[in-house]
């Protein structure tokens, strides 16, 4: 069977809902033990319920440190293994311009969208290296590429995820892991409501496809990246996009 992952243990962060739920329940049905990573351990835990077979919730904070390691611990002790890490916990952050912004605003958005994407890779990187073998999947953005207004701060932060992840990539290229990220394009997940209308439609008009991205097709490229048949992919952005990016 293609992109089997029977026997696999994987952890999916900010997976209660969204983008988050639709990659765990396809790695799930796919084969795979899923620890359903959120800050929302009640949310968590009901998505794990429905999801069945064995998965199971766990809370994490991917903002700090002794969160990310507890939980990480915890699937290590319930499991034995981690073989997928799929960084999908983010936040779009305050919809302003950069001058209405403030340094609070900028902080908590970096925490969340680029710190934690770091915390979640240190804390799994040393047990993929011991086993030889690992799928770490980022989720970015093509804002992360093409930069969108009042979006200084989820644009930058995803930038980010696409400059680490390619940086990380290369570091363990040789050790069995590979490292990739995919760049959604506005994709319909109640993060929207953290959004205008005007920048939905900005968005959405410069998608080639003329609609949004629906959760289960993101779920469908990370599920490759996630996958042992993902063997010479490493360091690279997968663009998700109905055709919007330009590089």
């Amino acid at each position: 069977m293609f992109l089997d992952l029977a026997g696999q243990t994987a952890i999916v962060t900010g997976s209660a809902t969204g983008i988050g739920e639709a990659i765990a329940r396809r790695l799930a049905r796919a084969g795979a033990a899923v620890a359903v990573a959120d800050l929302n351990l009640d949310g968590a835990a009901e998505t794990a319920r429905s999801i069945g077979g064995d998965a199971f919730a766990v809370q994490i904070d991917i903002t700090n440190a002794a969160s990310v390691a507890k939980a990480v611990g915890e699937v290590l002790a319930r499991r034995g293994r981690i073989d997928i890490l799929v960084n999908n916990a983010g936040i779009a952050g305050k919809a302003a311009p950069l001058w209405e912004q403030t340094e609070e605003d900028w902080q908590k958005i970096i925490a969340v969208n680029l710190t934690g994407v770091f915390l979640c890779c240190r804390a799994v990187i040393p047990h993929m290296r011991e086993r030889k073998y690992g799928r770490i999947v980022n989720i970015a953005s093509i804002a992360g590429k093409e930069g969108n207004p009042n979006m200084t701060g989820y644009s930058a932060t995803k930038a980010g995820v696409i400059g680490f992840t390619k940086s990380l990539g290369k570091e363990v290229a040789t050790e069995g892991i590979c490292v990739n990220a995919v760049a959604p394009a506005v994709i319909r997940t109640k993060i929207l409501d953290q959004l205008t209308d005007a920048q939905i439609a900005y968005m959405t008009e410069r998608i080639p496809m003329k609609r949004t991205g629906q959760p289960e097709e993101i779920a469908a490229v990370v599920h490759f990246l996630a996958s042992p048949d993902c063997s010479f992919v490493t360091a690279q952005c997968y663009d998700a996009s109905g055709g919007r990016a330009t590089y």
